[in-house]
């Protein structure tokens, strides 16, 4: 089989693989389509994120669909936790101890034309989803999580500082949730441009939200949203700072008693992004600009690296176990 793999930084190689054996507890999975995350971006530009960095050749890839051998079509919890540390057990599976993540530190992820993952990490998709939409459903899943975590209720006024593509799901999320007002910042136009067509408002100093989503990974961006929530409000940070480091004026936290809360990936989000792309309460499709085949692996990254459009879609295969 091809798979894509990171062997250092920038140096993205399609290589030929053996198929994977799945163990008892393991289906084996036809990839079908993988989207490009930030954290994907990091991986290639820097080996490694925050804390973790590439120790061998890497497969990337986390947001993945694909096609199990009896024929079900499934979008796939990239997430494999242990089940038994105390977050675990406390029912924080995103927060485990031993947590496995495809296209991680040294577990290797979807960027190949098969893959053996766990069965309970499966999810079956209506026959109405595309491969692409099928595999956006887990960036909707992290944005579902930070919405939770900012507890937005009926008639919220929300901030979204930065309007990727997870900013734009928690756009879309927080307005299901019952968010009356969608305030952003966004430096590129083209992504602002798409959060205005979610009838989100530009922010300007001095207006204040109950809410801020900080999803842009800069410093500028957690300064402003802790300028824009409210006292005693709540900020979510959801972006992954290139230097692993967050920094803001303690001053302005601490007088307004806020509550900081960090988004890990994700807990029990997959049955409900799936109801929401199904009832049409979330456009995923929107999201997707770019699309290319497993071959142009390297023009595809570049592509992302560009911050062109908003997602960019590999089609590793359309047939997936008929290959």
């Amino acid at each position: 089989m091809r798979a894509a793999r990171l062997f250092s930084v920038g140096d993205l190689r399609l290589v030929e693989e053996p198929i994977p054996n799945p163990r008892s507890d393991e289906a084996l999975i036809g990839v079908t389509a993988v989207g490009l995350c930030g954290s994907d971006l990091h991986w290639f530009n820097e080996a490694g994120i925050g804390d973790s960095h590439l120790k061998q050749p890497l497969v990337l890839g986390h947001e993945f669909a694909g096609v199990t051998e009896s024929g079900q079509h499934v979008a796939i919890d990239p997430a494999i936790s242990c089940g038994v540390c105390i977050p675990c057990k406390e029912g924080n599976p995103n927060l485990c101890t031993s947590l496995r993540f495809a296209g991680h530190a040294e577990e290797d992820g979807a960027l190949r034309e098969w893959i053996a993952w766990p069965k309970q990490n499966l999810y079956s998709v209506p026959n109405t989803f595309s491969d692409a939409e099928a595999c956006l459903l887990e960036p909707l899943g992290i944005a579902i999580h930070a919405v939770d975590l900012g507890k937005v209720q009926i008639g919220s006024r929300i901030g979204v500082f930065g309007c990727g593509p997870i900013g734009l799901l928690i756009i879309q999320a927080a307005r299901a949730a019952g968010a009356s007002e969608v305030f952003v910042t966004e430096p590129l136009q083209h992504r602002l441009d798409a959060a205005l067509k979610l009838g989100a408002c530009v922010w300007t100093k001095g207006e204040e939200v109950d809410v801020g989503f900080e999803c842009a990974g800069e410093n500028e961006a957690v300064e402003d949203a802790l300028l824009a929530v409210k006292h005693g409000g709540r900020v979510v940070l959801v972006g992954i700072p290139k230097d692993d480091r967050t920094l803001f004026t303690a001053s302005i936290a601490r007088r307004k008693g806020l509550t900081l809360l960090l988004v890990r990936r994700m807990k029990f989000a997959y049955p409900r992004a799936i109801k929401l792309v199904e009832n049409h309460q979330v456009d995923v499709q929107s999201l997707i600009t770019h699309n290319f085949p497993l071959e142009n692996i390297g023009e595809a990254f570049a592509t992302a690296q560009r911050r062109e459009g908003l997602k960019v879609i590999i089609h590793v295969s359309d047939k997936g176990l008929a290959v």
